[in-house]
């Protein structure tokens, strides 16, 4: 266990656990996007989705907390490095012109991160631990998106997820030790059609949600 918390211990080790865990929450964000997509079939469809989901019972309460953990981790981990970044100047990912230089998702890492931490907390205290007993989450998320102001916040924060993830993507595999003059161009892309993918799949529903529901 020593080598391990030698490793964490290092700007290295850090980011090791920003990439594994960065990249768990890009699945997570695949698989919630397939999930959140019924919503465009409908109530029926919607909410059958959501009671598959709560037949898993236990599952789906190991795969919540095990999201927390990560989530603990990740925040935390992150935040650990941002400071020493400010107070030391650690080395950073590297950079060549096969990588990619600076961009906005690099610039705006930690500020996008802060971000997403706020709009996790008003998401799951607006969906997750709403009142599910009168309302089924097909209402629930129908009568938010009915609210202007609420389509307008979600969408700009889709728009922070994109520019967030559009580094993170890529600099998970810069950080596992995928950097190459021959792929990084190509994971480069990868990360921007994926960022792109995540921030209009979401951020595209509750706009149609107001117009058409």
């Amino acid at each position: 266990m020593s080598w391990l918390v030698k490793t964490l211990s290092t700007s290295v080790g850090k980011k090791l656990v920003m990439a594994v865990t960065g990249l768990f929450f890009c699945c997570f964000l695949v698989v919630h996007l397939l999930g959140n997509l019924t919503l465009y079939k409908g109530m029926e469809t919607f909410n059958g989705y959501v009671d598959h989901l709560h037949a898993l019972g236990p599952l789906i309460r190991v795969a919540e907390v095990l999201m927390l953990v990560f989530a603990l981790v990740h925040v935390t981990t992150g935040l650990m490095l941002t400071y020493q970044n400010y107070m030391s100047r650690p080395v950073k990912y590297q950079m060549n012109k096969s990588g990619g230089g600076r961009t906005l998702g690099s610039a705006t890492m930690p500020y996008t991160g802060i971000v997403l931490i706020f709009f996790v907390i008003a998401h799951l205290l607006g969906f997750h631990f709403a009142d599910h007993e009168t309302q089924t989450v097909y209402d629930i998320v129908s009568h938010a998106f009915s609210d202007p102001v609420v389509v307008g916040y979600y969408v700009v924060a889709m728009l922070v997820v994109a520019v967030h993830v559009s580094h993170g993507f890529w600099s998970a595999f810069q950080s596992l030790g995928v950097n190459h003059e021959k792929y990084n161009p190509a994971i480069k892309a990868l990360a921007l059609v994926f960022s792109l993918v995540v921030g209009a799949g979401f951020g595209l529903i509750p706009v149609y949600m107001s117009l058409f529901i």
